[in-house]
């Protein structure tokens, strides 16, 4: 099977930065008729399931989805845009339905991605959302709602090709190939954050003490500026991304998580150095909170979603809020949506929000982040922020047969590009679940996946579940354990 076009850290290399200018696209609501309701949130991600279903192709081990329907070899193993997210999105899609058509589908899918382990492994692809962490992710999601054991047994194989993968350094471990970073795509932020929640829901421990091993390597390539540290993407980038996904805020999440987990107080020194490191390059106009896309040279560009933006980078200060109950932190978090909302989004576009809808880059990036934000401290104002997005994303739909797609353009230097993509981070997907937890938040329903780099609450572990009744819901959420 071979990948989507070009992978973000490739997109980096060339300097690319993810994101473009306007499209036009059928408006839903008005293709609908004078009159009748939209539909509703559930309505919406089934739609979209319908329409990534049109492009299922059959395979000798299961079933599997082209990233681009007008492409059918454009499959990929990757979380990121790939396959696997399709099947989360799926088992998401069953809990909220309870039709089995969705779970059967997953099933499926996760029979080839588990045919497609040991190509991952031969890649020495280790990463989140680029390797075999989130394939082991996906495929204990998939014994978790199906119960069957061969899920699991393959999500172990997975994280033994992690552990077998990993290389041994002065101070810790790294890993190499497509996984030689620090960020939380590809790197080793990301595959630590996979071992700390296989840690915690499949009772790993061999795997929290390599995520401890990663973390101190980190601590050691940090890169001390402006009163704490910053790191880089990896040697071979150039340019520094501050935010999330590629950069400081998102190693700084994983040494939160991590020394919550451990209690190694290395961990958190370097997670708060980060911290200043954001702070003192923050721009606070207007009272709000939001970090530059990166440097050098893209000092006066502001994204807004999760990639890099304050939805993705109030992530750590979440964290951090959660594990010193300090309302320092919390107060970043609010500032940063200040920044976010003041900007006009979902309807303004800017350099840094631009004609997509996306996980990553675009309105559910930010949707997601305000239906968090409601979740966990809600204000009439994120609300209203849920309801424009799903809007707004909704009006930018495209009706095919008895589905939804969305026209997009991934990349903001590639504006004339557009595509309509089956993907989580950057296709309908990931639009879908975006609706899924829309409906979750308004029904106050539990949401059963859980990724291992989201701000909420994770799951119990199995220790955990025998000591309290996990459908007490607090706002919408699962309770933390």
């Amino acid at each position: 099977m071979c990948r989507h076009s070009i992978t973000r850290r490739q997109m980096l290399g060339m300097g690319l930065g993810a994101a473009a200018g306007m499209v036009v696209v059928p408006n839903v609501l008005s293709a609908l008729g004078a009159g009748a309701p939209p539909p509703t949130d559930l309505e919406v991600a089934v739609k979209a399931a319908k329409w990534i279903r049109r492009s299922r192709v059959e395979t000798k081990n299961g079933v599997t989805w082209p990233a681009d329907p007008l492409k059918p070899d454009s499959i990929g193993m990757d979380l990121y845009n790939g396959m696997p997210g399709v099947i989360l999105f799926h088992l998401e899609l069953f809990d909220a339905t309870g039709d089995r058509a969705w779970l059967e589908d997953a099933r499926l899918a996760a029979n080839e991605l588990t045919a497609q382990l040991p190509a991952l492994q031969a890649a020495q692809a280790s990463g989140l959302y680029e390797g075999l962490a989130g394939a082991a992710f996906v495929l204990e999601e998939t014994h978790r709602a199906t119960g069957e054991g061969k899920y699991r047994d393959a999500a172990r194989r997975a994280i033994a090709m992690i552990h077998g993968l990993a290389k041994k350094t002065e101070a810790g471990v790294e890993w190499s190939g497509a996984s030689a970073a620090n960020d939380i795509i590809s790197g080793a932020a990301g595959i630590g954050l996979f071992l700390l929640w296989a840690d915690r829901t499949m009772d790993d421990p061999q795997s929290r003490t390599l995520a401890l091993a990663a973390g101190r390597q980190l601590v050691e390539v940090g890169i001390k500026a402006n009163g704490g540290t910053k790191w880089a993407v990896s040697p071979s980038v150039k340019s520094l991304y501050p935010n999330f996904s590629h950069g400081t805020a998102g190693v700084a999440f994983f040494l939160t998580k991590l020394y919550r987990a451990t209690t190694d107080v290395s961990m958190y020194a370097a997670a708060l150095s980060a911290a200043r490191y954001l702070q003192a390059v923050a721009n606070a106009d207007g009272g709000g909170y939001k970090v530059f896309h990166h440097e050098p040279g893209g000092e006066g560009l502001y994204y807004l979603s999760w990639c890099h933006g304050p939805a993705g980078t109030s992530r750590l200060f979440h964290q951090l809020a959660q594990t010193t109950s300090g309302d320092k932190w919390q107060a970043l978090v609010d500032r940063g949506a200040q920044a976010t909302i003041a900007a006009g989004v979902p309807e303004k576009q800017s350099p840094g929000y631009w004609n997509n809808i996306s996980q990553c880059c675009g309105n559910c990036g930010v949707g997601e982040f305000f239906i968090t934000l409601q979740q966990t401290a809600p204000k009439p104002q994120y609300a209203d922020m849920v309801r424009r997005i799903s809007a707004d994303t909704l009006a930018r739909a495209t009706i095919d047969g008895d589905g939804l797609k969305w026209i997009q353009a991934e990349n903001r230097v590639s504006p004339q590009a557009v595509v309509a993509q089956t993907g989580f981070m950057q296709g309908a997907a990931g639009v879908g679940t975006y609706f899924l937890h829309a409906d979750a938040l308004a029904k106050a329903r539990r949401r059963s996946i859980v990724w291992p780099d989201s701000s909420l609450p994770q799951p119990c572990s199995a220790k955990e579940k025998t000591s309290r009744d996990m459908s007490d819901l607090v706002g919408g959420v699962q309770k933390s354990c």
